[in-house]
């Protein structure tokens, strides 16, 4: 069993303190120098690449650079692997950093993380790589025949610090509860820039070992109100950087209602989201919800998701309301946002494109 504040390695048995916790100052520094007085770093992120084809990525990537956006973020289920766009993106747009937001950490062992965030670094020396790392879904766990773990928590900790011991160069022992490697060193050339690691979390227990533990800390599917009750968790266990996901589409809120409600539909089911939404004052929709869907009534439970959830999470609008929607988070918290244009309209490409120039518009 690990403890709260120490993991089993090498030479003593624990893990120095400086692979849990990183330094304020260092963190201040990263932040300052992914902005300005007047501008706020943003990503952009898809979650319908399997959908568009990898072969739309390099064009994709180059536009955002256009926009003015800093990173490009690809996530990691059944569809599209998170690295190999990743690969693309850095030879098609070398000014944009990289970023995994996040992958599944039960499928990839934390030295071949280490080894992935190295090689994506050498691809590209002078871009920051943010290796995002979550605790996948049951649902997508079960579709690669992997048990969900009764000990997330843990298992997230020991994974952040072997992760970061793997990518020091130095020889690793290690024997943990979940992961074990016996003399790995990582046999690449040091570069100048580190990866650095981003927790997902979305519930207390995360939030705060996130807090803690890592460079930066994802939200994802979080209203704007609730922004300020993740941030205090967040600071109860250290500085990380507060990034959050930002779901929006410039489109006719009828035309794109229904697709917004099976989106939120699918992740209501999972019981992470749900109790996260719950706490965000959607008690009664989550609780319709899934009684309709007991019931086997589809159409009942779709329309349990209201406007309000709608527009809280996954808004819809103009130009000038999707703007204001983003701003709404950096009020709340937020510093660094990242786009999710939500595809949906008869135009999808239009759709897309004019949710990235609102979001833009942050910095104008």
């Amino acid at each position: 069993m690990i403890s709260s504040d120490c993991h089993p390695s090498a030479a003593n048995g624990l893990i120095p303190s400086i692979f849990v916790r990183r330094n304020n100052f260092r963190l201040t520094a990263i932040l300052m120098s992914m902005s300005t007085e007047s501008q706020t770093p943003m990503g952009i992120t898809y979650g319908s690449l399997g959908v568009l084809g990898a072969s739309a990525v390099p064009e994709i990537a180059q536009a955002a650079v256009t926009s003015g956006y800093q990173s490009f973020w690809t996530v990691e289920a059944t569809g599209t692997d998170a690295i190999s766009l990743l690969g693309a993106v850095s030879q098609a747009a070398p000014e944009l950093d990289l970023a995994t937001g996040v992958m599944p950490i039960q499928l990839r062992s934390p030295s071949l993380t280490a080894m992935t965030a190295a090689t994506l670094q050498s691809l590209n020396p002078q871009c920051t790589v943010w290796m995002g790392l979550g605790v996948s879904a049951p649902g997508v766990l079960q579709q690669h025949g992997i048990e969900s773990p009764d000990r997330p928590i843990a298992m997230m900790r020991e994974y952040v610090a072997l992760t970061r011991e793997c990518l020091s160069g130095e020889s690793v022992t290690f024997e943990g509860d979940f992961w074990q490697v016996k003399r790995f060193r990582l046999a690449m050339r040091p570069t100048e820039k580190t990866p650095k690691i981003v927790v997902a979390a979305l519930n207390p227990q995360m939030l705060k070992l996130a807090g803690e533990v890592s460079d930066a800390v994802l939200l994802n599917y979080i209203p704007a109100n609730h922004v300020p009750e993740a941030v205090k968790h967040i600071r109860s266990g250290g500085d990380a950087i507060v990034m959050s996901n930002v779901h929006a589409a410039v489109a006719d809120f009828d035309e794109a209602a229904r697709p917004a409600r099976k989106d939120l539909f699918n992740y209501a089911m999972a019981d992470g989201y749900a109790k996260m939404f719950r706490a965000a004052g959607f008690e009664d929709e989550i609780q319709e919800l899934r009684l309709r869907q007991k019931e086997k009534d589809r159409e009942g439970a779709l329309a349990a998701i209201t406007e309000q959830m709608i527009q809280a999470i996954n808004f819809i609008g103009n130009e000038q309301e999707v703007t204001a929607f983003t701003q709404s988070y950096l009020k709340a918290g937020v510093q660094y946002p990242i786009l999710m244009p939500m595809p949906w309209g008869e135009n999808r490409k239009l759709v897309t494109q004019l949710t990235l120039d609102a979001m833009a518009a942050i910095n104008r």
